[in-house]
């Protein structure tokens, strides 16, 4: 198993980074909530991974922490979650925002994730509120509020809303939910990260 890589970032789309190590190119899978946290093209980075084989196709899923990646593997390890619905529910926010609503039962907030309905919610509660217990509290997570970084280069507008919007699809969104919430909240000079980012908050 492939569980931590090194390498030059190559290429950004949310929510796929293309890590260079030892000349391989690796396309790796993030939630948003880790893609904020990646250096500029051109920079190295270290990711922990997870490697999910399936019969049509080998997937890479990174984080920045091996917590977060601890979390994503308790979720798929739940009943009716795959990688595609770990990485959309830790998209759209922080692994402790997560935990949180679990420990406090907060299904309102978690059915407003992508392929997340209410029956799906409370199995999400009743099969991890045991095996979270306490995460929070130990401070395992970083800080819910993720900062972008300052160097980020930005794109034109038409550029990064049409971006924006294909990355909230490939997390869940409906096509003209995700157009509809990113053209509110897009504005000129924004990065792709940061309207994704500003999208994921106003629809959670």
């Amino acid at each position: 198993m492939i569980g931590r890589l090194r390498g030059i970032v190559i290429e950004k789309l949310p929510p796929e980074v293309v890590l260079e190590v030892g000349g391989v190119g690796y396309e790796v899978h993030m939630p948003m909530s880790c893609f904020y946290d990646l250096p500029d093209i051109g920079k190295e980075a270290s990711i922990y991974t997870h490697f999910v084989v399936r019969e049509d196709a080998q997937l890479l899923y990174g984080f920045n922490h091996k917590q977060e990646r601890a979390l994503f593997r308790e979720l798929i390890k739940a009943n009716g979650v795959g990688p595609k619905l770990a990485l959309a529910i830790l998209s759209g926010m922080s692994a402790s925002q997560f935990v949180l609503c679990v420990e406090k039962e907060d299904i309102t907030t978690l059915v407003k994730l992508p392929g997340v309905g209410k029956k799906t919610a409370e199995r999400l509660v009743v099969e991890l509120k045991d095996r979270l217990s306490g995460w929070v509290s130990q401070d395992l997570f970083t800080p819910a509020a993720v900062k972008l970084p300052e160097t980020s280069a930005t794109l034109r507008e038409p550029d990064a809303v049409e971006e924006a919007a294909s990355a909230l699809v490939a997390l869940g969104y409906k096509p003209a939910q995700a157009s509809q919430v990113v053209g509110k909240v897009a504005k000129e000079g924004m990065t792709v990260e940061a309207i994704i980012r500003d999208a994921l908050r106003s629809l959670v």
